[in-house]
């Protein structure tokens, strides 16, 4: 059961590669069905997620020890890698996963591969379901984004509202918008009370013209400018 299909890790009939292909394939959409309960992403990543194992595979099991071939799907993985969009803690988890699953499917091991996507699936949801490294207590930053017209000088201008509204105050980064007529700031803050949160924005939309001021929460992928 846990001895490869293939002799020698070499490709000997096209039973054995379809065998590979839909045990790479169930697994797959096993594992993505049972990441999409605690990972929160769009509908194409699952799907992605669902048919990677045999895509890496099928490479794998191609390659059958050529370096020359080896090499050059390397490079197709940088380029890949390099034109993507960094992504989540999550979605960059789950993609190493089915990477590893389909180097076990492509090398024949499949109950191997099929282990690793299920057992790792339902281990990580096990793991987000318990409240271990929950710190509820843990203050939350978030990102405060002010704009304001070029001809406001903004060094210190909010440090008095700063002061009564937050406990923290970064600033992350200025520029320039509305074709240079406008500046955007960016603070990391931490609020005394997320319930003052309006009185807060108030006092700044009376330094700043009026003009936009978001609140966003401080993640992984949001952008900071």
């Amino acid at each position: 059961m846990f001895d490869s299909i293939f002799n020698n890790a070499n490709l000997n009939s096209v039973s054995q590669f379809f065998i590979m292909a839909a045990v790479a394939l169930v697994s797959g959409l096993l594992f993505a069905f049972i990441l999409s309960f605690r990972v929160k992403s769009t509908r194409r990543f699952f799907i992605v997620n669902a048919i990677l194992p045999f895509v890496v595979g099928a490479m794998i099991t191609f390659v059958n020890g050529n370096i020359g071939v080896a090499v050059a799907i390397g490079g197709a993985f940088a380029l890949i890698r390099f034109r993507s969009a960094p992504g989540s803690a999550d979605e960059i988890a789950s993609i190493f996963i089915t990477m590893a699953a389909g180097v076990a499917f492509g090398m024949g091991y499949l109950a191997y591969g099929a282990i690793i996507l299920v057992g790792v699936g339902l281990i990580y949801d096990l793991l987000t379901m318990l409240p271990i490294f929950d710190h509820k207590n843990k203050e939350v930053e978030e990102i405060l984004r002010i704009t304001i017209p070029e001809s406001l000088d903004y060094v210190d201008v909010f440090n008095d509202i700063f002061k009564r509204y937050t406990k923290q105050a970064t600033p992350a980064g200025v520029k320039t918008t509305g074709l240079g007529s406008m500046f955007r700031l960016s603070f990391k803050i931490i609020m005394k009370d997320k319930n003052e949160e309006k009185a807060f924005i108030d006092e700044i939309r009376a330094l700043n013209g009026n003009l936009e001021i978001q609140i966003l929460p401080c993640e992984e992928k949001t952008n900071v400018l």
